[in-house]
């Protein structure tokens, strides 16, 4: 870690842990065993009001990408049952927490379907302490404090809900770091929960305090293609609110479609000719490896100006049960660093992901996620 991202992350850490001193949302927790336990009222990312017996022992995440969290608070030894999804062991797992855990979570309990299909009785046969329930405001697979409030009420366990969020944004930021921070709060975990938070803003200010006073006229054109959305898709999916153009000050030619995930016109995207081409390499997972091979056979997508200066590059797919934001944060160096060089020389881009990946759930990953997209990550592709 960079001495600028180590002093970032103490400034946010102070002032983060100085406001949660201020905001009591107990009224007694302790570490300690079960016969010592208190009572926590806690306010989850809905407004709700959840009571609960402390210290947790034993937790269900329900929803995509709520162990995801429990990972980066580094509290994923309170599992007790998982969703559908764990029990899979598919040889393609796009999910870097799943790649550290997923051989000792495919032989928990079950608990339901995945993207929040629970199953009450099989909740009530596993008897956690507490269950999490998350997911995307907004989409079909989000959840709702009406949701949760009905799983408490057929378990009798208590239920602590919140919006997965996003970095898209400053309103879906900031219901990302809630649902942290509730999470965090529940299970004694205050401080981890603002240390992953700090790490995202110093992570994000770094590629600012690189790429910030790059004029308009200056910042390259560029499109995502191939971008993972509930499975692959090929080169007219992307996002035109992509995180990492969006830190590094690239010009994302689809950015006046708004911030959702979109399907455009292959016509739009030969109008638009940008200058480099990410491409998501999920997309190998198509047929003729989607993405890539409409850009070797197309004639007018290998026409584009970036294909034929060879200006093509592979990025890892990060919408695999919801958003890895641990891998986010990696593609955003490495396309900061394809694009402006000179002011990224000094960063290793798969050293710099793996320092994020051991940071966020305990190991360095890259090459076991990238090899299993034939290696494409992170490299120029030939077209």
């Amino acid at each position: 870690m960079n001495n600028r991202i180590r002093l970032i992350i103490c400034g946010v850490l102070l002032v983060a842990l100085l406001a949660v001193a201020g905001c009591v949302g107990d009224s007694g927790q302790t570490a300690g065993p079960k016969a010592e336990s208190k009572e926590m009222i806690l306010t989850d990312g809905f407004g709700r009001t959840v009571t609960f017996a402390t210290p947790v022992e034993g937790v269900l995440c329900s929803g995509s990408g709520t162990l995801r969290y429990l990972v980066y608070l580094q509290g994923q030894d309170l599992v007790v049952g998982v969703d559908s999804i764990e029990k899979e062991l598919r040889e393609i797992e796009g999910r870097p927490y799943a790649l550290v855990h997923r051989t000792w979570l495919k032989d928990l309990p079950l608990f339901g379907e995945y993207r929040g299909k629970d199953d009450p009785e099989k909740v009530i046969a596993i008897d956690p302490d507490l269950v999490f329930k998350g997911g995307s405001s907004g989409t079909a697979y989000g959840t709702s404090a009406a949701e949760a409030d009905t799983l408490q009420q057929k378990t009798g366990t208590p239920v602590v809900a919140f919006a997965y969020g996003s970095l898209r944004n400053q309103a879906e930021k900031t219901e990302m770091y809630t649902g942290l921070r509730v999470m965090g709060k529940a299970i004694g975990k205050d401080a981890r929960a603002e240390e992953v938070i700090a790490y995202i803003e110093a992570t994000m200010a770094d590629i600012e305090a690189r790429t910030g006073d790059i004029p308009a006229a200056e910042q390259k054109r560029v499109y995502i293609g191939g971008v993972s959305s509930a499975g692959a898709h090929g080169i007219i999916s992307t996002e035109p609110a992509y995180p990492p153009f969006l830190w590094v000050h690239a010009n994302n030619v689809a950015s006046g479609l708004g911030t959702a995930h979109v399907d455009v016109a292959k016509e739009a995207i030969v109008d638009w000719d940008p200058e480099y081409l990410f491409i998501d390499v999920g997309t190998i997972q198509m047929d003729s490896q989607g993405a890539i091979g409409q850009l070797k056979t197309d004639p007018a997508l290998k026409g584009l100006s970036a294909a034929k200066s060879g200006k093509v590059y592979g990025v890892l797919p990060y919408n695999f049960y919801n958003t890895n934001y641990e891998t986010v944060l990696a593609n955003a160096y490495f396309v900061g660093a394809v694009l402006y060089p000179d002011r990224f020389a000094d960063v290793d881009p798969v050293k710099k992901a793996d320092e994020i990946y051991t940071f966020f759930v305990g190991k360095p990953v890259f090459n076991e996620l990238s090899g299993q997209y034939g290696g494409l990550g992170f490299s120029q592709i030939p077209i």
